[in-house]
Formats: C-alpha cells, sequence, structure tokens
C-alpha cells in the first residue's frame, strides 16, 4: 500500500491528540458548520450508529451461542451495547487522567464526555460487520474461498485484492459498512466522525499485508490461521484520508498505519465484556460450574473485596451481577492506568499488544484465565460444536448458490433460470447501494458477500434451508 504523509515532523502530545480527536466527518460533502451546544458532533456518531439498520440486525446475530433459543443470552447487538458502557467509562476515566496529564489538558472544544462518547460509539460499532454467526460465520467464508473450487472465480481477482477474501475479516466488513454502505451508499457511508473511526479501527492496515506477504501460496493457508486486519482494499482511500486526519503515523510494528491510541480502550472494553459476561453465559447454559467463575472474578476484584451477595449466599444471579460490577470497577481503573502510563508508546505507535498486558500481574493472568476457561470449556463444548457445524454447511450453501453470479457478467450467456431467481433476490440490495453487478469480479464477490453478510442468523438460516429445499419453519 502506497502510504500517504502524515506530518513531517513530531508534534507535541497535546498536538497530537489535538488531531487524533478530530470532528470533521469522514467523506462529508457539507461544509463545517458551528458546533451545538447541546449535541456534539460525536453524540451524532453514537445516534447515527443506534439508528442504522446494520447495528439492528445484530440484535439476532451470534455473539458466542448460534441459533439459541435460551432467553437471556448475549447476541452481538446485547454484547455491544454492554462494551459500549465499559467503553465510554474507560473513555472518561482516561480522559481525566490525560486532562491532569497534558500541560495544556484536553485540546480546546473537548471535553472529558466527548471522549468517552467517542470510545462508547466505536465499541457500538465495533461488531458491526460481524456476519451470521459470528467467528463461525468468518471462518466459513475464509474456508469456502480456499477451497479448490473456487480457483476460477480467484484467477479474476488480482492477487493483493484475493486476500480480502481468503482472510475473509468482520473488521474490514465493518470499516466497509461505516466508510461506504450505510445512509449514503458509495458517498461516504455514515459520515461519522474522524475521531469514532479511529477509535474503532483496531487494524488499520489491509488484508494483502498481514496475511499476503507471510504466504504467497494461497492453499498454504486456512482460514482458521489468518492474521487480522482492519479494511478490504476496496476501502484503501477512505483509510488514508482517515489516516491523513488524524496524523497517524506510520506502523514500526505492522505494515500499516499506527493505532489510534483509543482503540486500546475499545479493545480493553470488549476483552473484559468477553472474558467475563460470556463466562455468565456459560454458567447459564450449563457449561461451566458457578463456582470455577467466582473463585476467578474474586481474583480479579482483587482488595475491593468480596461483595455481600456472596456472603450472604444470595441467588447465582444476584452474586454473578455483584462479582461482575466489582470486577468491571477495578478493570476499568487499572486499564486507564497503564492508558496513561504508556501515553507515549499509544501516540508513537510502539504499543506491542493490549492493555492487559501492561497492567499488575493478577490483572493480567485474570483476563487471560477467564478467556482460557471460555476457549476450553464454552468454545469447546459438544453443543456449540453441533451449532458451528450447522453454520457453517449454512453460510456454504449461500456463498455456492449466489457467488457464481460474480463471474455472470463476464460470461456472456444469459442467465439461467435459478440465476435469474438468485439475481431477483439480490436484486434490491444491489438497487439500494446504488450499485450493479459489472465486468469487476471482485467488486462483484464483495457486493455479493455485502448482501450475505447483512443477514442476521435466522435469515441465513432460512434462505440455505430454502435453497437446499428443505425449508423450517420452526427458526
Amino acid at each position: 500500500m502506497t502510504k500517504k504523509k502524515t506530518a513531517s515532523k513530531v508534534a507535541t502530545p497535546s498536538k497530537q491528540w489535538s488531531y487524533l480527536l478530530s470532528d470533521r466527518r469522514l467523506g462529508s460533502i457539507k461544509k463545517y458548520k458551528k458546533k451545538e451546544k447541546s449535541r456534539t458532533p460525536f453524540h451524532k456518531d453514537y445516534d447515527r450508529l443506534i439508528f442504522s439498520h446494520s447495528f439492528r440486525q445484530l440484535n439476532q446475530k451470534t455473539q458466542v451461542h448460534p441459533l439459541t433459543n435460551q432467553l437471556g443470552i448475549h447476541t452481538r447487538l446485547t454484547h455491544s451495547l454492554e462494551v459500549s458502557c465499559i467503553g465510554r467509562s474507560l473513555g472518561m476515566r482516561a480522559a481525566e487522567k490525560l486532562h491532569e496529564h497534558l500541560s495544556n489538558g484536553l485540546p480546546r472544544g473537548i471535553s472529558v464526555a466527548d471522549v468517552g462518547v467517542i470510545v462508547q460509539a466505536a465499541c457500538l460499532a465495533h461488531d458491526i460487520g460481524n456476519p451470521p454467526f459470528g467467528h463461525a460465520g468468518e471462518y466459513a467464508i475464509r474456508d469456502w474461498f480456499h477451497h479448490a473450487n473456487q480457483a476460477k472465480l480467484l484467477q479474476h481477482i488480482p492477487a493483493h485484492q484475493r486476500w480480502d477474501l481468503l482472510g475473509y475479516e468482520g473488521n474490514a466488513q465493518g470499516f466497509r459498512l461505516l466508510t461506504r454502505n450505510e445512509h449514503h451508499p458509495n458517498q461516504g457511508g455514515m459520515r461519522l466522525t474522524c475521531a469514532t473511526l479511529g477509535a474503532f479501527m483496531k487494524y488499520p492496515w489491509l488484508a494483502a499485508h498481514s496475511n499476503g506477504k507471510q504466504q504467497h501460496n494461497q492453499q498454504s493457508q486456512t482460514g482458521l490461521n489468518i492474521q487480522k486486519y482492519g479494511c478490504f482494499a476496496s476501502e484503501e482511500k477512505q483509510l488514508h484520508d482517515l489516516a491523513a486526519q488524524l496524523h497517524l503515523p506510520i506502523s514500526p510494528i505492522h505494515d500499516g498505519y499506527a493505532r489510534h491510541p483509543l482503540a486500546y480502550l475499545l479493545e480493553a472494553a470488549d476483552d473484559i465484556c468477553y472474558a467475563l459476561i460470556d463466562l455468565e453465559d456459560g454458567i447459564h447454559l450449563r457449561m461451566l460450574p458457578y463456582a470455577e467463575v467466582e473463585a476467578l472474578m474474586l481474583s480479579l476484584i482483587g482488595k475491593r473485596g468480596i461483595p455481600p451477595e456472596v456472603k450472604n449466599n444470595a441467588p447465582i444471579a444476584q452474586k454473578l451481577a455483584a462479582l461482575r460490577g466489582r470486577a468491571m470497577m477495578r478493570l476499568v481503573d487499572k486499564v486507564s492506568e497503564a492508558f496513561i502510563r504508556h501515553g507515549s508508546e499509544l501516540l508513537a505507535g510502539t504499543l506491542q499488544s493490549s492493555l492487559f498486558d501492561y497492567c499488575q500481574a493478577d490483572v493480567r493472568d485474570g483476563i487471560a484465565a477467564a478467556k482460557h476457561l471460555a476457549q476450553e470449556q464454552i468454545f469447546a463444548h459438544s453443543d456449540k460444536i453441533r451449532m458451528e457445524l450447522m453454520a457453517n454447511r449454512c453460510l456454504q450453501t449461500l456463498l455456492s448458490a449466489f457467488m457464481p453470479l460474480a463471474l455472470l457478467p463476464q460470461s456472456n450467456q444469459p442467465a439461467d433460470f435459478e440465476q435469474q431467481h438468485l439475481l431477483r433476490l439480490i436484486g434490491s440490495h444491489l438497487h439500494q447501494n446504488h450499485r450493479i453487478l459489472d465486468d469487476d469480479v471482485y467488486h462483484n464477490t464483495l457486493n455479493i458477500l455485502d448482501f450475505i453478510t447483512g443477514m442476521n442468523d435466522h435469515e441465513a438460516y432460512r434462505l440455505a434451508q430454502e435453497l437446499s429445499g428443505s425449508h423450517s419453519a420452526g427458526w
């Protein structure tokens, strides 16, 4: 990727933060207007996300457990709302400390609450590009493109764009939704502020740079060991424009730009919810014993002490709520302290891992233990494995049916009966986004993926059943 220069000389931390907290809207064609006192541009970002179609679709997309009938189990929507709450707390706590730490305080016109809502909005959007069935859906899409049967399709796509498909990533799909698809198709998307988009971008680099340079033989790397990235080749210009506006430095670690410092807070908020709340779902689904989770949460709480609910042997739901609350309060404190302590590395783009790796040992080890427990007893549970196999077959069916349409404009052959009907199904999506299938196979493929990955779990399941000739009305 040809990178644009961001700054000719090193700016002071205060100046860097004035760039990083930019309220300019990426892709907006409107002139800058005077700010409203009661509703900042960052609050408008949050509102635009809440009222978007893609965010609503998260209501029936998998967090951990596909197509569960259990009430109270998290979906991507409830997970995203909870992550956004933790993110707001992290953003405000870090901003309070940053205001004291910087020689001139926070940039002019930026409040502690503004930083909180920037991280809150970014957290709200962090999973907006996830396909049906969560990570199982990502693996299914990658594996479909890795299969030898897709060689005919991939040969029409340049190598640097091919990795967008072989290493399909929900993070990159999210950036595509936010900057291209939603609200203003092909004209800036949601036109969110650069600060919010920067905080959203956990991986500001392209697929070809995180995967293609490591493995030139596409058959030697499977969909399970793809390196994460945050932008498809189709949105490379938007990535450069964003980095230029935020003055993001070239990363000395990755072949791309350095992360926005607030993206580390988003990552921490996601990790907190993933580590704690996913374990609660495991208890409700009887995949985990309560006692094991209680011991882990008490280790994270530390000196804050055992909650009265635990001492008095209250019902499990009450004990979990009390433990979760105290653990989260301590984690927010420790992560925000690490954020300030390593501020110079964050600004330079040299911090090499999660903020949790820079917290004290009991916090770092407690989060790692929670993730390990989830991997061993929830993600490897036989019930979850069976549902993920079903999810894989479902997406394989959809891709096998729709993806040949990407080659149709080049074939010079009329569409057959099935293709005509599939085109009608996808037609409303293409029309809504001001697109048609043309001779560019890469863009046709992404447009079809927009359609498939935009479905929620239940829509994808029903359509796959219908295409297989065995529709079940039960879902």
